[in-house]
Order: structure tokens, then sequence, then C-alpha cells
């Protein structure tokens, strides 16, 4: 069994290969690890162990089409994550999440298909859905995405839907909360809040405060990616929520508290275009059907996140003031 993750080196997709070559998902444990990762700012060899035997590393770009398929070649599974995924970053360089997010997922699955590979898992993310006030999002729900970025995994989820119905290549979508977690790259905001109070500085809180997130622990997140690589459905598409909608402006304050600092230390600044106010997703299908539920109740693992920034300087760091 070999498993080609795209995106290996990011938050995400790292936790996912560590997971793996821990020998955590059952069945797996043997399973050989490619990880094709560009190595942009977001992409970092730390994340990995780059001694495990069963790793192989390939730099690559996956618009690269020739180069993926080679690398692709002999793999069971290919779990997709790599993507551009920052929005503020979306909102003045569009072109880059265009080109990878839609470009680089059609070149993906392009070599799946080219390769043989049975299954593409494509992760994506509940922002496709846009903004809702109340209630949530079911699977069927439509796609109404408000930024650059959103726009561009919903571009990269219709390719995979396409892929799919046109060629028949088994491809399972999934679309997710926000995560956090050990490793995420520090211009998200969790990581960015608390390395900042860390370090003494102030934190920048957008508009209001009033934005409502879903928070997903990033090894809930991966646990259920398995689940629909091993027991999903080829064309089908899972929503994966970790149930804990708080407030940016909630969001904050826990923060504060687990660094023990004060709002002395928010600076309200204005608020991102086309913020969007509220995401909400319903994951019943992946509960009922493949069972999934989450492990990490949201204050310990928040906790345990703030704990991990507190003790890993030397990871962080260097990234601050790179």
């Amino acid at each position: 069994m070999r498993i080609l993750v795209t995106g290996g080196a990011g938050f995400i997709g790292s936790h996912y290969v560590r997971s793996l070559l821990d020998g955590r998902y059952a069945g797996y444990e043997q399973a050989g690890v490619t990880v094709v990762d560009k190595l942009t700012y977001a992409g970092n060899p730390a994340n990995l162990p780059q001694d495990d035997p069963r790793l192989t590393f390939v730099r690559a770009d996956i618009c690269d089409l020739e180069e993926l398929v080679e690398t692709m070649r002999g793999h069971d599974a290919v779990v997709h994550f790599a993507a551009e995924s920052h929005v503020d970053r979306s909102l003045h360089g569009a072109a880059d999440f265009v080109r990878t997010n839609v470009g680089g997922t059609q070149c993906v699955l392009e070599a799946a298909l080219r390769t043989g590979v049975g299954q593409v898992v494509h992760v994506s993310t509940d922002e496709v859905y846009g903004s809702i006030d109340s209630g949530v999002w079911t699977e069927e729900s439509p796609l109404l995405p408000n930024s650059p970025y959103a726009a561009s995994k919903a571009g990269g989820d219709l390719i995979a839907r396409a892929y799919w119905r046109t060629h028949g290549l088994d491809v399972r979508i999934t679309r997710c909360s926000n995560n956090y977690g050990p490793y995420q790259y520090v211009e998200k905001l969790i990581p960015l809040f608390v390395t900042n109070l860390l370090g003494g500085k102030p934190v920048p809180l957008y508009g209001d405060g009033l934005n409502v997130r879903e928070w997903l622990h990033v090894d809930d997140h991966c646990r259920a990616i398995q689940l629909v690589l091993t027991h999903g459905a080829a064309g089908e598409i899972y929503n994966i929520g970790g149930g804990a909608g708080i407030t940016n402006r909630e969001m904050t304050e826990r923060l504060l508290e687990l660094c023990g600092a004060d709002w002395s230390m928010v600076r309200q600044v204005e608020d991102r275009k086309g913020h969007d106010l509220r995401y909400a997703v319903d994951d019943t299908k992946i509960r009922t059907q493949l069972g999934y539920a989450p492990q990490h109740p949201f204050a310990d693992g928040l906790a345990g996140t703030v704990d991990w920034y507190r003790d890993h300087p030397d990871w962080w760091k260097p990234l601050v003031s790179a």
C-alpha cells in the first residue's frame, strides 16, 4: 500500500502524514507515503519525520503534470491537500489561488487518471458555501463563495466532480470547518494571536469580532479524511464539522486568558473585504454513514494548542521573523 499526499509539508497534510507513519490508521500501519510539496512559505520540511524509511519526499509543483504523473505511478491512492489557503492573501493575489486550487487540482486528477490510481480524496473547505445567517449547510447546499480563495476551492471541487462524472475516476470530496492545532502556519488566526501574545505583541481583531466560525481540531479532521478514504464512496461529498461555533471575539477572549493577557493587547482593525459573517456545516452524513465523531473537546484542544506553541518557540519564531 502506498499513499501519495499533496501538500504534505503543510499544516493539515503533515498531520495526516505523521498519523499514517505513526501507525494510527488501521490497515495502513505499514503504508508507504510519498509527499509532494512545492515548499512555498507555508510548507515546512520540519513538519515531517524526514528520516522515516516509509516516507519519500518530492519537492514539486502540482501544476507540473508530467512530473506529477511520474511521481504518482505505483500509488494506490492520493490525498490532495495542496492549496493556497489564506483568504487575506487571495484578496491581493487571486491568480496564484486559481492556478493552484483549480489548475493544480486538475493536474492531480489528470495524473491519477493516467496512472490508474484507485482513489483520490480532494480536501476542500466549508467556505465554498459562502455565508449563512442561520441554520447549517448540507452537502446539497449551493456553492456561493465570496472570496477568491473560496471561489478557487469551489472551482477545484467542480473539477473533481467532473472527473468523476466524465471519466469515472473515484474522487471523494471533503469540506471541513476551520482547523486548529499544532504546526499551523503563523498567519492564521489562532497561531497569529498566540505567537503575538507569547511575544508580548498586540493582536488584530477584524471589525466588531462577531463573525462566527466552527473550529475543528486537525487530528479529528485527518481521522475523518481517513474514514472517507477507506469507507467513503466515489463521487460523494462529506462535510466535516467540529461543532464548536464561536465568534472571533469570543475566540480572542479565550486566547487572551490562555496566554495570560488581557483586552489591552487587542487592536480592532478595519474589517476584511467581503468578510463572511457565519459558517456552519451539517456533518450528519459522515457521522451516520462512516461513523465519524470528533474526539477533541474544543476547550481542551485549544488549551493544548496554546501549550504546543508555548513549548515550541524554536518552530515558530523563525517564521515570525522571516
